[in-house]
């Protein structure tokens, strides 16, 4: 190990769930559009930066499958460049709506700059999808990319045939966007049941996250999971929590872009955060320069945050420490308008500062690994256990989970060729299991859509079910349909959860 203050590891989570022709506004491709514009180009934009720049190991990537296969299918990079080109004009009618207004004028010019930019990397570097950049960045050893199940279904909560199965599924479809299977995994939600460790090390799984308190906040090093060579990394949340957490972090602050207020007459957001309290009518226009300020402080404030706890893990441990910040890629633009200009300070002002930034591979690489650790049950949601996915307000959701996923393993496998009936059947099940929707209900954030896709999906499946018993004709037709608005995996095959053992443990 070089003399440093010690090692950083930023680990970003990208995950939405299945939104194509699955509604628009307020939740639907509106949420896609919005996530893809203001984070995923702005952070594929500074990540190129730093390749150009000879960087390597700058942080760790995260992108689930189901939010892979959206970024590169056809149909929403169409709909993704018209989104886009509304937005500029929009951006456009706010200009001549705001003339005489200093601050908001300007601010719709910084909106429509900003995408007329979006729409020029939609049309050259975007023009292919997301795995051609990813690929480049991977290849060029800037990131470490995490991998994960195909949906992003909280795993705990699956039988273990689906569970080895959605793994597979969502290993292969990364190997086929890239050209290689990750090594690492997110984990959805954090979720880990005790022996999940042994269903890892069999699909070759290496390392994977869980949130802080599942190592009684000893996350100064990397473990090894129970008798296994699985590694396990764990955030440190009281450098995570400076930026994010229930209850404060920097993009409160007063001086940020209000992410709640709009002007609906053209659908831009031209306040800051200014109070709490404080109705979205009252609220102050967006002041850049109050926003470059407090984002000067933040960064400050963060890379000192980070150099003081790894002192202090130091001391305690008598050797360079490592901390582990993790977040939704999401919340970079999308949710804090200033994020990507905030990541790449901090990116670029922890090496100053004597921190090593690398990724969890650099990590363990530098030797930040620790002895054996039992885990408990456990994820990052509130209260760091199961309660969001399987608590009292979804009960009827685990349950009609628990009755799907027996009804899905008892399904006629196709005997010699694939059967496109069978496929289909296996990708709704797998979509009506993505741990959105309990997430949604339990944190009753637009939960009348959450039950009604899980709901529909399930039916979907039902319906398809129904027709590979019977063996009615139709069921070609119907699997077709569904087919147009939900394929996120071409290459899955119903046969290899059809047929396959029960994993050994």
């Amino acid at each position: 190990m070089t003399d440093t203050e010690g090692t950083f590891c930023l680990v970003l989570h990208s995950h939405l769930p299945w939104l194509a022709h699955h509604g628009n506004w307020p939740v639907g491709e509106e949420w896609l559009y919005q996530a893809w514009a203001h984070s995923y180009v702005p952070v594929v934009d500074l990540l190129r930066r730093f390749a150009d720049e000879g960087r390597r190991d700058v942080l760790t990537l995260g992108v689930t499958p189901v939010l892979a296969a959206q970024l590169d299918d056809p149909y929403t990079l169409r709909a993704f460049h018209e989104w886009v080109g509304h937005w500029t004009l929009r951006a456009n009618q706010a200009a001549m709506l705001w003339r005489g207004d200093e601050l908001l004028s300007d601010l719709a010019v910084a909106e429509h700059r900003t995408a007329h930019h979006v729409l020029a990397e939609a049309e050259s570097h975007w023009r292919h999808g997301f795995s051609p950049l990813l690929r480049s960045l991977v290849d060029a050893e800037v990131i470490e990319l995490l991998g994960g199940p195909a949906t992003h279904p909280f795993q705990p909560l699956l039988d273990r045939r689906v569970r080895a199965f959605a793994l597979r599924t969502g290993l292969t479809d990364t190997a086929l966007r890239i050209g290689h299977r990750p090594e690492g995994i997110w984990a959805p939600e954090c979720g880990y049941a005790p022996g999940m460790e042994h269903d890892y090390a069999e699909a070759g799984v290496r390392r994977f996250l869980v949130d802080g308190p599942s190592l009684h906040g000893d996350t100064a090093a990397a473990r090894t999971v129970g008798s296994s060579d699985v590694v396990c990394f764990g955030r440190d949340l009281e450098v995570t929590y400076r930026v994010w957490s229930p209850k404060a972090g920097y993009p409160g602050h007063s001086a940020y872009r209000d992410f709640h207020t709009w002007a609906h007459e053209v659908g831009i957001k031209p306040a800051r955060v200014t109070g709490k309290h404080i109705a979205p009518e009252d609220k102050a226009p967006y002041d850049p320069a109050l926003a470059a300020d407090a984002l000067r402080l933040h960064v400050k404030d963060f890379v000192e945050t980070v150099v003081r706890r790894l002192r202090s893990l130091r001391e305690k441990h008598g050797r360079p420490a490592l901390v582990v910040a993790a977040y939704d890629t999401e919340l970079f633009g999308h949710w804090w308008h200033e994020g990507p200009q905030w990541l790449e300070a901090v990116l670029r002002a922890l090496p100053e500062a004597g921190v090593r930034v690398t990724t969890l591979r650099g990590a363990l690489e530098a030797g930040h690994l620790g002895g054996p650790v039992e885990l408990p049950a456990s994820s990052w949601g509130s209260g760091k256990d199961w309660r969001v996915w399987d608590g009292e307000q979804v009960a009827d959701l685990v349950q009609a989970n628990a009755a799907l996923q027996r009804r899905l393993l008892a399904l006629p496998a196709p005997t010699t060729a694939r059967d496109t009936v069978a496929d289909q059947a296996v990708t709704e099940a797998l979509l009506a299991l993505s741990s959105d929707w309990a997430f949604m209900v339990t944190k009753d954030s637009a939960a009348d859509y959450a039950r009604r896709r899980a709901r529909e999906h399930t039916e979907r499946f039902d319906a398809l079910a129904e027709a590979l018993r019977t063996g009615r004709p139709e069921g070609r037709t119907l699997a077709d349909r569904y087919r147009a608005t939900a394929l996120p995996f071409g290459h899955l095959d119903a046969r290899d959860l059809l047929t396959a053992p029960t994993p050994r443990r």
